[in-house]
C-alpha cells in the first residue's frame, strides 16, 4: 500500500526533481516506510506531440506489506529498465500469477506483486489487468515507445487523479500533490460543487464522483478504467463492468454454501501479509462474517477493533463484543465524543476534495487506533451493496406493495397533516420516518432511491441558491447521472438495478473514499473480502428475491451465516456506521456551525442566502426539524474553501 505520483512534459523541459520530491512529501502518510524517484530526461526516437522527446518523472512512497527488503523497492523497472512502475495496492493472486511467468521464462529478483505486474505488462501488454485480483491504481512508463499506462482497479479501492495539459500530464493518488505543481492554478470547478455538468453535484450526493474533482483540470481515473498517454494524447477505456444477468440456476442451500465458501476464499488470499493484521469489527453482519471466517484461519486470536459513541442510538458496541467473544478476539475499542471534530481540518486536509459523509470522524479514528497493533486491516466494506443491506432498498419494495391498496394520491392529500405531527430530534422515531417516506412515496422509485440517497434536493438548492448562482446551474438537474446508471445496468429488476447504481457511484466515491483516506493517514492497509470481484460477479448472479426477500434485506447472506453468528447480531435492525452530529449540533457543537456556515467569508462566496442558511441552523437547534447531514455539507465545503482554494495548502 503505497502514494504514487509522476509528470511528463511533452515538450522535452526537464522533470524538476525537487517538484517530484515536494509530490512524494505530500504522500509520506501513505508510504512511511521508502521513498523513491526515477527521472529520465533522455530524448527518444519517438516524439511527443510538439515533435521531441518527453522528459518523465516517477515518484513513490512505500508502506511495506509484502517483501519488506530493498528488492521491492519502487519506481521498480523489468530487466533492461526499459519498463518502469509505481504502484499503490495488493494482488491476491500474484503468487500465481508469478509461477505462471516463470514457466513462461520470466526472471523474479523480488517476492513483491510489483514485480509480478511488470512481468505480466511484458507478456499481455493492456490484457495484463484481466489477470489481476485485488486492489490496485498503477502507473507504467514504457521507454520503448514512450507511453504511460495508467490503471485503476475494478471497484474503486485506491485513487488515482490526473491533469492533462498542452505541455504536461501530472498523475498522483491524492490531488494534493498534483497541487504541488507550480504551474497549476488551483481554481474551484464551481460546476463540480454545484451542479452536475461536468461532474456530478457534491451539495447533493455529499462527494464529487469520478471522472470529475473539485478542481478545474483535475480528473479522477473512474473504477474499472484504464488510461494512455501516448504523443501527448490520452485515452480513456473501460476493461470491466458487474453484471446482474443470468441468474444462478441453483438451490437456496447451494447458494448459501456458495457464499461462505466464496468468501471463505477471499479472506484466505487477504490475509497474506509479512506484517500484522486484524480486522474492524462493527458489529454488523458484515464485518462479524469477515472476522468469523478470520478466526478459522489464523494460529492466533484476531486482533479487533471498534468505535463506538455515548449515544445509545449510534452504539453497536454490545453487538460487536457478542461477536468478539463468540470468535475469542483480542479486542480494543475507544469511545468517539464531540470533541473528535477537533480533527477536522485534519479530515479536510486528507481528503482534498469537499467530501461530507460525517463517518469519516469515526473510520479516521478506528483506523487510528487499530494502527497502533497492525499494519493491515480486514473489513466489511461491501456486503450491503451485493446483498441489499440498506434500509432504502426495503422502503422501496414497500412502497410498491402498498401502491395497489395506497394511492400515491392519498399519500399526497396526508402528506400536509402528517407533516404537523411531533417528531422530537430522533431521526429513528416513527414519527420522523412516516414524514421522509410519505415525502418520497409519491415520487418515482429511482427518484425516490436518490432523495434517501442524497443530501440536498433539487428544491432545496432552490431555496439556498442566490439568484446570481441560480442562473449558473438553471434547467441542470443533479440526478441525471444517477438515472444514468439506472439505464446503463445489464440488470431487468429495478433492485439488481439500484444495487448496480450504488456500486457504480456510493460505493467507490463515498465509502472507498472514505475508508481509503482515513486509513492511509494512519499509514494502515484496509482489505475488503467482499469485494473481491469474483465474489462480486457470484453475487450479482443471486436472484434479487434472495437478497431482498420481502422486506428482509440481506436474506440470503444472513442464511448463509445462521449458526455461525450470533442471532442477535444477524436479526437486529441495520444501524449503519452513524455519528450523532445530529446531537452536537445542537449542544456542544452548535456556535462552530453558526460560526462557520455565516461566516462573512462564507457569504461573499456568493453561492448561497444567508438567511436561507441561518433557517436551517435555527430549524435544528430549536428541534422543529433534524438538517445535521446539511449541516455537516456545507461547514466541509466552507472549510475545504479556506484549505485549498484560499491558498492554505
Amino acid at each position: 500500500m503505497c502514494g504514487i505520483c509522476g509528470k511528463i512534459n511533452f515538450n522535452s523541459e526537464p522533470i524538476d526533481h525537487s517538484l517530484l520530491k515536494r509530490m512524494t512529501s505530500c504522500l509520506s502518510h501513505r508510504g512511511p516506510d521508502d521513498e523513491g524517484m526515477y527521472i529520465s530526461n533522455q530524448h527518444s526516437a519517438i516524439s511527443g506531440q510538439h515533435g521531441q522527446s518527453p522528459s518523465v518523472g516517477l515518484g513513490h512512497r512505500r508502506l511495506s506489506i509484502i517483501d519488506l527488503s530493498p528488492l521491492a523497492h519502487q519506481p521498480m523497472s523489468n530487466e533492461d529498465g526499459s519498463i518502469w512502475i509505481v504502484y499503490n495496492g495488493e494482488i491476491y493472486n500474484f503468487r500465481e500469477l508469478r509461477e505462471d511467468l516463470i514457466r513462461r521464462g520470466h526472471a523474479f529478483r523480488s517476492r513483491s506483486d510489483t514485480e509480478t505486474i511488470i512481468h505480466l505488462y511484458e507478456e499481455y501488454g493492456i490484457e495484463c489487468l484481466k489477470h489481476l485480483r485485488g486492489m490496485f491504481a498503477f502507473a507504467i512508463w514504457d521507454e520503448r515507445d514512450r507511453s504511460l499506462f495508467l490503471a485503476r482497479d475494478r471497484i474503486g479501492k485506491k485513487p488515482l487523479y490526473y491533469r492533462h495539459s498542452e505541455d504536461t500530464f501530472v498523475f498522483a493518488s491524492e490531488i494534493k500533490a498534483i497541487l504541488q505543481d507550480e504551474n497549476f492554478s488551483r481554481e474551484p470547478n464551481y460546476t463540480a460543487i454545484h451542479h452536475y455538468l461536468a461532474i456530478h453535484h457534491y451539495l447533493t450526493y455529499q462527494y464529487v464522483p469520478s471522472p470529475w474533482t473539485a478542481f478545474e483540470g483535475i480528473e479522477k481515473l473512474p473504477p474499472a478504467h484504464y488510461l494512455l498517454l501516448k504523443n501527448g494524447k490520452v485515452e480513456v477505456n473501460r476493461y470491466w463492468k458487474l453484471s446482474y444477468l443470468p441468474k444462478h440456476e441453483l438451490s437456496e442451500n447451494d447458494i448459501k454454501r456458495e457464499i461462505a465458501a466464496r468468501l471463505k476464499e477471499a479472506v484466505r488470499i487477504r490475509l497474506i501479509s509479512d506484517v500484522p493484521l486484524g480486522a474492524f469489527l462493527s458489529g454488523g453482519i458484515d464485518s462479524s462474517s469477515i472476522v468469523a471466517m478470520m478466526s478459522g484461519m489464523m494460529e492466533k486470536p484476531v486482533k479487533t477493533f471498534s468505535i463506538g459513541f455515548k449515544e445509545d442510538a449510534y452504539n453497536e458496541l454490545k453487538y460487536a463484543k457478542l461477536v468478539a467473544e463468540r470468535f475469542k478476539t483480542d479486542h480494543t475499542e475507544f469511545i468517539v465524543e464531540p470533541k473528535a471534530v477537533d480533527i477536522i481540518e485534519k479530515l479536510v486536509w486528507h481528503y482534498n476534495e469537499p467530501f461530507a459523509d460525517s463517518s469519516a470522524i469515526p473510520t479516521y479514528y478506528v483506523s487510528k487506533l487499530a494502527r497502533e497493533h497492525v499494519t493491515v486491516i480486514l473489513n466489511g466494506d461491501g456486503g450491503d451493496e451485493s446483498f441489499a443491506g440498506y434500509g432504502r432498498y426495503r422502503a422501496n419494495e414497500f412502497s410498491r406493495m402498498i401502491q395497489k391498496f395506497f394511492p400515491p394520491s392519498i399519500a399526497e392529500a396526508l402528506l400536509p397533516l402528517v407533516m404537523l405531527m411531533p417528531h422530537g430530534n430522533d431521526p429513528k422515531n416513527f414519527s420522523w420516518r412516516l414524514k421522509r417516506f410519505l415525502q418520497e412515496y409519491i415520487k418515482s422509485p429511482e427518484l425516490r432511491n436518490g432523495h434517501w440517497l442524497c443530501h440536498f434536493t433539487n428544491e432545496m438548492k432552490n431555496d439556498i441558491y442566490t439568484d446570481e448562482f441560480s442562473e449558473k446551474v438553471i434547467g441542470l438537474d443533479s440526478f441525471d447521472l444517477l438515472f444514468e446508471k439506472y439505464r446503463e445496468a445489464d440488470a431487468d429488476n429495478f433492485l439488481d438495478k439500484t444495487l448496480y447504481a450504488d456500486v457504480m457511484m456510493y460505493l467507490p466515491d463515498d465509502l472507498l473514499v472514505k475508508v481509503d483516506v482515513a486509513s492511509m493517514a494512519n499509514s494502515l492497509e484496509a482489505r475488503s473480502p467482499f469485494l473481491d470481484h469474483e465474489f462480486m460477479e457470484f453475487a450479482a448472479g443471486i436472484p434479487a428475491d434472495l437478497k431482498l426477500k420481502g422486506l428482509t434485506t440481506k436474506y440470503i447472506l444472513k442464511e448463509a451465516f445462521r449458526g455461525i453468528l450470533p442471532d442477535e447480531v444477524l436479526f437486529r435492525e441495520k444501524m449503519g456506521f452513524g455519528v450523532p452530529i445530529d446531537h452536537w449540533f445542537r449542544d456542544e457543537l452548535k456556535e462552530m456551525a453558526y460560526d462557520t456556515i455565516l461566516s462573512d467569508t462564507a457569504m461573499q462566496r456568493g453561492y448561497f442566502r444567508k438567511n436561507a442558511l441561518k433557517k436551517i441552523l435555527d430549524e435544528h437547534a430549536s428541534g422543529n426539524w433534524n438538517w445535521q447531514n446539511h449541516i455537516w455539507n456545507l461547514i466541509m465545503l466552507e472549510l475545504w474553501h479556506r484549505m485549498f482554494i484560499d491558498g492554505y495548502v
